[in-house]
């Protein structure tokens, strides 16, 4: 499956972004989605991930409360909703599949497939 991130940009601290991973390629509900992200000079880090129905979510405790991960089977897409943006929320957003899809995990070395990430960066 092929994986391809949008919507990141530039966002004020407070503030809100949407993005959207568009699979293509295979059959979107077969597979388990995640989101993750990656600072300059940390590691991938788990932000949130969710079965292949939806009904199950996990998230970081970081974003808890202000992410929201859901997906569109009928269009192979899932989202992220950011809201109340931190300046340490400024990363790199990748999102990845799983063949597992009846379970979430907070794995990176469980995932697949990945996306090619979009930028996020929030001002303060």
């Amino acid at each position: 499956v092929q994986l391809q991130a949008s919507g990141g940009g530039l966002a004020q601290a407070g503030g809100s972004l949407r993005l959207s991973c568009t699979a293509s390629g295979r059959t979107f509900s077969d597979y388990g989605m995640g989101w993750f992200r990656q600072a300059p000079g940390k590691e991938r880090e788990f932000v949130a991930a969710l079965t292949w129905s939806g009904e199950t979510t996990r998230y970081a405790d970081s974003v808890k409360g202000r992410f929201t991960i859901s997906r569109y089977n009928a269009a192979s897409t899932v989202y992220l909703q950011m809201n109340s943006l931190k300046p340490e929320d400024t990363a790199i957003y990748y999102c990845a599949a799983r063949r597992r899809r009846h379970s979430v995990s907070s794995s990176v070395d469980e995932y697949e497939y990945w996306g090619q990430g979009t930028l996020v960066t929030v001002s303060s």
